[in-house]
Parts: C-alpha cells; structure tokens; sequence
C-alpha cells in the first residue's frame, strides 16, 4: 500500500515524538495533582512551570500572563466572555472562527451589540472599518491573526494600536499563526491571545489563553483557585508537559518554517496552477501563513474533490474542520465576495514541518489525474 499523505494540518497536526515522549512519564510515573504540597504534586507543578516558561518564551509573554485552558475554543470563549460586561458594544469580523463568531452571537443574546466588519477580496480587514465602527460603548474587539481556510495575516499590529487609542481591550485568536510565523504579544500589541496545542503537534485538548498584566478578566471557569484564580479545575499535567515540548520544537522550527514549509507550499500551488486549467488562489499571496494554499478549481465541487483524493490516500479539506458537514459554503470565501461556484470548488492544502518534496509531487500528480478524471464525468472540457 502506499504510505497516505496528510496535507490537512490546519485541521491538526500529528503528535510529535518527543512531545509523546515527554508526555508520557507523566501518565504512568510523575502522576501527583499539581496543587498538592507532597513530592508527587510539587514535581508535577514544577513541570507545569516548566512548559508555562515554554509558552511565554514562544509568545514573547511573561510566564504570570500565561492561562492553560482546553483548547483554542475555550480560550476564545474565556477571553470574550471574560472582556465583556452587559451593555457593551464588541467589534469583530466576518471571518472569523466558528469559535468567536457563535461565542459573538451568544453575546448578543445576552445583551451586546456587536459589529461584524467586512474583509476585502482579498481576505484582509481594513482598520479604517474597524475605526469607522468604535462607539462609546465599544469596549471589546477580536480580529484573528491569521484566517484558518486562506491563511491571509491580518493587519493586527495597527487594529491593536486602533483600539488602545480608544481604550478598548484587544483579542486576537492566534490558532493558526502561533507556531507558524513569529508570534509577539508585545510586538503585536494585545491584551488577549488564544492559541491551541493540537496546531503545532502538541496534543489535543490543550490551550492558551494569553491575558496581559492589568487587564480585566472575568474567570469564564470558577471553582479552585488554580491559574491564578483565572480557570479553575485540575490541571492536565500530561497534555500540559506536551504543550511545553511542543512550543520549544516549534520555536526552534520557526526558521524552517518560513522557508522549506513556505517553499513546498509555493511549488505545490504554482505546479498545481501550470498543471491544472481553471485554478484560482483565493486570498492575498502578500501577507499569508507560510503553510496554507487556499485554491478554486473551475466546475469541480471541492468536497467531491476531497473524497477523491481520500481514495487516493491523500488527506486535504474544503475548509475549516469545524464546519465539516455544514451545507452552508465558507463563511469566508463568501465574506471576500467570492462567486458561489468558485466557493465550491475551493480546496485547502496545509502543511506541516513534517511534509516532504516526495509527498508534493505525490499530491500534485493525484491531484492532476483526479481533477481531470472528474471534470472529463461531468462533461467539461479544459485546454
């Protein structure tokens, strides 16, 4: 059988050796609650500082303003539900993760009013429409660092700056870029950072949420005083001690990141334009994860494609995981105004540190005879 290829990273990623390896004493030997005073429990706390230093050092952040939480989702929900008081007006944007715009929606339930900022064609917020929204009332803004389906960077930098000008407290979901591209919490300017450790072959089940010093947040958990009373419940010590040895490997992988990882994706999306008639990159080439390539094949049905190329032993997606089985096509093509038909014809590839030339040319040459294999069944022709 031929070895199947994974090229949905964005999804997640697999669990590297030696984050496994570090994890796994932690299961069988060094077992103790963290916030127990005994010798169990103070080895396990001590590695539970350990791998909080490994997050600070990948985020740039002081080891007090680092929360471990269950995952991106809930760091999300913490940081909004955390920000927000009754009455007050949220700015997000259209693109965001299912994560922030239901936890937005829910808000509105509650009482909020929110504001969802359009993006461009291609793919990024303009601040001026971020500025063109702040009210007296607004007192939270969310806008992702970088898009899950196109990868396009977000110009967070400036909305941060845009926002303590007005004194409104900034959230950025990091999901996709912590791990990716250099990610500084100071260099960027936020008051609030999610990240999840299952984007960076760390396991699942595990999070961050960044809360810089001084800045108000509500615990979206109570219960123990754990986290510095900012998310109580007993630490996962395992999947924490694999969060900490992911961070340091993708701290030292950064470099590599953005030139082998950056070059596979480019070879991959531009054989795949000269080889294939009728593609289309969706989103700015300018400003994007280095990993991602988000493109449009002209008259195929992207999740027809993705189980094509499943047969094939080749893993790829339409998208966000976490709308897996909606009907509904990509809030975020359609938010960058994309035809209906080019939205669903439109595939994701994501890489990984791990992918290789062998497994490009592999996919480049499934995806040829597959995409004119479908398109030679539904009876179009392409020169």
């Amino acid at each position: 059988m031929k070895p199947r290829i994974y090229f949905d990273n964005s999804a997640t990623t697999r669990v590297d050796e030696k984050v496994l390896e570090a994890m796994i004493p932690f299961f069988r030997d060094t077992f103790g609650n963290a916030s127990s005073i005994h010798t169990f429990g103070q080895e396990a706390r001590a590695a539970v500082e350990d791998s909080r230093r490994a997050m600070a050092d990948l985020l740039g952040a002081d080891t007090r303003e680092i929360v471990f939480t269950s995952g991106g989702t809930e760091s999300d929900n913490a940081a909004l539900w955390g920000a927000y008081r009754p009455g007050h007006h949220v700015i997000t944007t259209r693109i965001e993760h299912p994560a922030i715009l239901a936890t937005c929606k829910a808000l509105q339930s509650a009482g909020a009013e929110v504001t969802y900022v359009p993006v461009d064609s291609s793919g990024r917020v303009d601040p001026a429409e971020i500025a063109a929204s702040i009210t007296d009332q607004t007192k939270l803004i969310s806008v992702m660092h970088a898009n899950n389906e196109t990868g396009v960077i977000q110009p967070i930098e400036e909305i941060a700056a845009l926002a303590h000008d007005h004194g409104i407290v900034f959230h950025t979901d990091a999901v996709q870029s912590a791990g990716k591209i250099t990610v500084n919490v100071r260099a960027l300017g936020v008051d609030l950072l999610s990240m999840s450790g299952h984007k960076i072959h760390g396991p699942k089940g595990i999070g961050v949420l960044y809360v810089r010093k001084g800045t108000k947040l509500t615990p979206f958990m109570t219960g123990g005083s754990h986290e510095r009373k900012r998310r109580a419940g007993t630490e996962n010590v395992p999947a924490i001690v694999g969060l900490g040895a992911a961070a340091r490997l993708a701290l030292d992988r950064l470099p590599e990141m953005t030139t082998r990882v950056a070059g596979l994706r480019d070879r991959l999306e531009r054989q795949i334009r000269e080889r294939i008639p009728g593609v289309r990159t969706n989103g700015t080439v300018e400003s994007r994860l280095p990993n991602i390539a988000n493109l449009s094949f002209e008259g195929l049905e992207g999740e027809a494609m993705v189980i094509a190329m499943d047969l094939e032993g080749i893993a790829i997606s339409t998208g966000s995981a976490c709308a897996s089985g909606s009907l509904e096509p990509s809030h975020v093509l359609i938010a960058m105004g994309l035809r209906p038909e080019v939205v669903q014809g439109s595939l994701r590839f994501s890489l990984a540190y791990h992918n290789t030339e062998q497994e490009v040319e592999s996919v480049l040459s499934t995806l040829t005879r597959v995409t004119e294999r479908l398109r030679r069944l539904s009876g179009r022709v392409y020169a």
